[in-house]
């Protein structure tokens, strides 16, 4: 006869409910409304603009910079109010670099929090046909599809980082494809901050032109996106 098995040690069944996949998803939402809360104490686009400036050394500002930037980008600080702090404060050439170096950064603690704390609860929910197909381009082609993700004009940062996390990209062909996609949109903003004293410039016009052909495009795709919606709609109650 077979000896029952050892009764579970103290504690364990609250271990295993702490560490359940649910339960890591629901800390990854406490994190993400901490994250957005504490906008009501602080400001990151105001201290990029010229906060750091009086409070750190000036061999610090730039590392310091990069990390107020990531983590204004973890609160949901629009991206343009950050790229136009560090053109207003920086200047185009650093402005640009550190502005890359913080969004970079950003998405990378976005990916490493959605991937460890929400994807094995939400990728079992991924059964859709369309989001099946989405999920299998993102891990054969994670680099072009993440590239492609950072061109397009109207998708919200965090939205990408962690619909990036919960497909099968690996992290280093997410990172790079981030780094490299989100170069001109970034020096469009960086640039009109930086040139914004001069609004004749052909800088500043270039750059405000830049700005104004993302709106359309993001307008236009959230146009055709809602109209398809609708056709659907209008299909399915047929």
């Amino acid at each position: 006869m077979l000896a029952p098995p050892p009764p579970a040690p103290p504690g364990s069944a609250l271990r295993r409910a702490l560490l359940s996949p649910w339960a890591r998803l629901a800390l990854l939402a406490v994190l993400l409304l901490a994250a957005a809360a504490s906008l009501l104490l602080w400001d990151p686009a105001a201290l990029l603009s010229g906060g750091l400036a009086a409070t750190v050394p000036g061999l610090w500002q730039g590392p310091a910079f990069v990390g107020v930037y990531a983590l204004g980008t973890l609160a949901f600080v629009p991206r343009p109010a950050l790229n136009a702090a560090a053109g207003l404060l920086l200047g185009i050439e650093q402005g640009l670099l550190l502005a890359v170096l913080g969004t970079t950064l950003g998405a990378a603690l976005a990916f490493g929090l959605g991937r460890l704390l929400g994807r094995d609860a939400l990728r079992p929910l991924l059964r859709a046909r369309a989001l099946t197909v989405l999920d299998l381009r993102f891990t054969e082609q994670g680099f072009r599809s993440t590239l492609l993700l950072r061109l397009f004009p109207g998708l919200p940062f965090q939205a990408g980082n962690f619909a990036a996390a919960f497909s099968g990209v690996r992290f280093a062909p997410f990172l790079t494809g981030t780094a490299i996609g989100v170069v001109p949109a970034t020096a469009a903003y960086v640039v009109a901050a930086a040139s914004a004293s001069s609004p004749g410039s052909g800088a500043f016009l270039v750059s405000a032109g830049a700005i104004a052909l993302m709106v359309v495009l993001s307008a236009v795709s959230l146009w055709r996106t809602a109209r398809r919606r609708g056709r659907r709609t209008d299909v399915a109650s047929t």
